[in-house]
């Protein structure tokens, strides 16, 4: 599977750790965020991850800054794209499940390494329902995005 992953300055240490986990475990990841922890403005690597998400040029992404909720509201921004941001993996199986959320988003302020781990294999692994109810509420999403 294509996972694309996106930083900013305060995501650059647990980002690093992460493409190495998710890489040991047979995931190709392309990183669209930084390597540096000089300030950098979190809304260009979400743009870049959502888009490469919209133009499945990736099939998931994972956004990482110090909240996660900047980075998030970014990836929000482009047509087609669900970015959850989580704390645990309660929410990330429930955003995959009932939203077909595309990117999680988790903040490196907020997070350890090992939730994390936790909450990307969570949210990796949960297929979404594909029950009507939750497909409904999708597309009526979707209907909000295309009339803006």
């Amino acid at each position: 599977m294509k996972i694309g992953i996106a930083n900013d300055h305060a995501g650059t240490k647990l980002k690093l750790e992460l493409v190495e986990y998710l890489s040991k475990k047979g995931y190709e990841v392309t990183d669209f965020g930084t390597d540096s922890f000089t300030a950098s403005d979190y809304p260009v690597q979400g743009e870049l991850l959502a888009n490469a998400v919209r133009d499945k040029k990736v099939e998931l992404g994972i956004a990482i800054c110090g909240t996660g909720l900047g980075i998030g509201y970014a990836c929000n921004k482009v047509r087609g794209i669900r970015a959850a941001c989580v704390s645990e993996t309660t929410s990330a199986r429930l955003s995959r499940f009932h939203n077909n959320a595309n990117i999680i988003c988790f903040g490196a302020r907020i997070v350890g390494l090992e939730t994390a781990k936790d909450i990307v294999d969570t949210f990796l692994e949960t297929p979404f329902s594909n029950e009507e109810r939750h497909q409904r509420r999708i597309d009526m999403i979707t209907e909000i995005e295309e009339k803006q």
